[in-house]
């Protein structure tokens, strides 16, 4: 792994012009370079360096990048051996950085305690397998849990003897050191430094990395003493975090990839017992709360999950938190109640793999259809307790990233909840402002300046109108481009008192707008957080993206010099990027909104024909509503601002 420190110095000290030059014969032409492309055939140049951008673009085919992406094209090397070759040009040796000391030190004592947590897992597992209170008291439990041989050798469970110290003492006598034994959690040592066992007398469930490396257990008592905890978890250590792992995660990302779904259950044998009933997508939280880098290690293999509840209603309640931290991370949310009594352990016990199956088609549902269900079923139409479950509900709508689920799951709502579609939408609109703003919305318009020419205040000219809640966003190509265009290539210049990136973002994210190009949403929100974090935003974050579409997508809107309005160029001499910025960046705002209302327009104006007289009067509304906010958009473009 290449440490960030080097990357950067390759980044930095990298001259396009000189890596392309290795490769390829440029011609200086103005303040660029230029050169047949060498990533397809052709006879007039199209192929352009850019020294200051440190960027290369190619017209004809579309290749763009960096120095090192470069390299890797032309190379056909990895992102990894392309900055290697890069940083050799530069005197810049490219491999593991020598560690200092006590780096060193923690690499070794990490890579020990992962060494001893594997022999912990031979030794449990030698144990239920060879000792004979192993076969007769572990093996006894799983076999009544109904696990076959197969599936305890592949999760690797074992058994820890009933002896205070008899794990320990092996461990010591075979090499093992005390230090790693009490850091990874299995020892604990007493004030007259005799190690005890801490899963003693219990079955083991071995927890993997995603990589299959074991990192910490899980112990099971087998007593019926109600006073001993019935799990007992490895504690937080170096190698393992609880917030961060998934139980069978190892053994379930090759089938969430393959059918493009996740499974997720709550405890050890509820994953262990679809395994063996045949499906291996499964994974659980080990009975904690969820966390957001688990849903995020979920997302890494399939967006797609559902959520397997057992009977137990006040549990399920309890338990609703992680819903919305799935939609809010992006995912695709489905739940699954199970029947009274049976959790996902004892129903795959009792069902076939096809049986279990097309119970989980039939009766997964939408988290609306769940939720409704869930709370509404003590609320004995109640009408305030009802409003309290649409409340409810609109606040998990309100966290899903994506515009286009949001507002079909609106327009679920509205129907199951029998309410208007405008009242729900307009309600998920608030919670995102408040959200994003932490506050009032009205706290984002730019704060006045200078009067303009007309007589309209800063703000009248500046701040555009809102568009109503109610409209749907449409794809806007070519207003999306202008709009990313200037955020990339004007987001940190001076804009009446703050600067064009925090106003695009405040007219944008603040009116719950979102881009339907995937890349320029992405690179929107980027932007966001990055601006978010530091206040400034260092364009060649996009240009040196990971993701080569961006860094391409980035590159190509750079490439092109952002053209002037024709109102400017009989004076373009005269003018500041200032002046200039004061018009182009409301008026790109203006325009990509202004489509969006007439869009709207169209639409509703196509919906009015054969509707009765109680719905064409809400149509004629919204239809008013949006014909204000169109002719206020074309009056703010036809009006300059300086």
């Amino acid at each position: 792994m290449i440490d960030q420190a080097t990357i950067d110095r390759i980044m930095d000290a990298a001259r396009i012009e000189e890596v392309v030059g290795d490769y390829i014969t440029l011609k200086k032409r103005g303040v660029n370079y230029t050169a047949c492309c060498p990533f397809h055939n052709e006879k007039t140049p199209s192929f352009s360096v850019s020294p200051v951008r440190g960027i290369f673009k190619c017209f004809g085919c579309g290749k763009a990048g960096n120095a090192v992406t470069f390299v890797m094209a032309h190379e056909n090397l990895t992102y990894w051996e392309a900055l290697k070759v890069v940083g050799k040009k530069y005197g810049i040796e490219v491999k593991e950085r020598e560690l200092s000391p006590e780096e060193q030190q923690h690499n070794n004592d990490r890579e020990s305690m992962m060494i001893t947590a594997a022999y912990a897992q031979s030794y449990f597992s030698q144990t239920l397998h060879n000792h004979v209170d192993g076969k007769n008291i572990g093996m006894s439990y799983f076999a009544e849990r109904g696990f076959a041989k197969s599936v305890i050798e592949k999760f690797q469970l074992g058994y820890c003897l009933d002896s205070r110290a008899a794990f320990s003492s092996t461990a010591l006598r075979d090499g093992y050191k005390k230090e790693f034994l009490v850091k990874t959690g299995l020892s604990f040592e007493r004030d007259s430094g005799e190690l005890v066992d801490r899963f003693y007398g219990r079955v083991i469930f071995p927890i993997h990395s995603v990589s299959g490396r074991v990192i910490g257990f899980g112990g099971r008592t087998l007593k019926t003493d109600k006073s001993v905890a019935k799990y007992v978890n490895s504690p937080e250590s170096e190698i393992y975090h609880k917030s961060s792992t998934l139980y069978g995660i190892c053994f379930a990302k090759k089938s969430m990839m393959q059918l493009d779904k996740c499974f997720l259950v709550e405890g050890y044998t509820d994953v262990i017992s679809m395994h063996q009933a045949g499906i291996e997508n499964v994974v659980a939280s080990s009975g904690t709360s969820l966390t957001h880098d688990q849903i995020r290690l979920i997302k890494r293999f399939t967006p797609n999950v559902t959520v397997l509840y057992d009977g137990d209603a006040a549990g399920i309640k309890a338990s609703l938190r992680g819903i919305d931290m799935l939609l809010e991370e992006g995912l695709n949310v489905k739940t699954m109640l199970l029947p009274d009594g049976e959790d996902p352990d004892s129903f795959a016990r009792s069902h076939s793999a096809t049986e279990l199956t097309d119970f989980i088609g039939s009766h997964e549902e939408d988290f609306i259809s769940f939720k409704t269900k869930i709370l509404l079923s003590d609320s004995k139409n109640d009408p305030i307790k009802r409003a309290e479950v649409i409340t409810d509900i609109v606040r998990s709508i309100s966290v899903i990233p994506e515009a286009i689920p949001r507002s079909v799951y609106i327009r679920e709502c509205s129907k199951l909840m029998d309410i208007g579609e405008d009242v729900l939408t307009g309600e998920v609109a608030k919670l995102r402002r408040k959200k994003l703003y932490g506050g009032d919305s009205e706290a984002r318009k730019p704060a006045p300046a200078q009067p303009t020419p007309d007589g309209a205040t800063p703000e009248e000219a500046v701040h555009t109108p809102s568009i109503p809640a109610f409209v749907e966003n449409v794809f806007c190509r070519e207003q999306e481009r202008e709009i990313i265009c200037l955020l990339l290539q004007f987001g940190s210049n001076a804009f009446f008192d703050t600067s064009v990136s925090a106003y695009i973002i405040n007219e944008i994210a603040g009116e719950d707008l979102s881009f339907q190009n995937l890349e320029y949403q992405q690179i929107f929100e980027e932007y966001k957080k990055l601006l978010e974090a530091s206040n400034t935003v260092d364009v060649r974050h996009f240009i040196n993206h990971p993701d080569q579409r961006v860094c391409e997508m980035t590159i190509d809107l750079l490439s092109q010099k952002y053209t002037l309005s024709k109102i400017w160029r009989q004076q373009e001499a005269a003018i500041t990027d200032e002046d200039r910025l004061r018009v182009e960046v409301p008026k790109a705002i203006n325009v990509y909104k202004s489509k969006i209302v007439t869009q709207a327009i169209m639409r509703l104006q196509a919906e009015l024909e054969g509707k009765s007289n109680p719905e064409q009067d809400m149509l004629l509304l919204k239809l008013g509503e949006l014909s204000k906010v169109r002719t206020k958009l074309s009056e703010m473009l036809a009006r300059p601002v300086f």
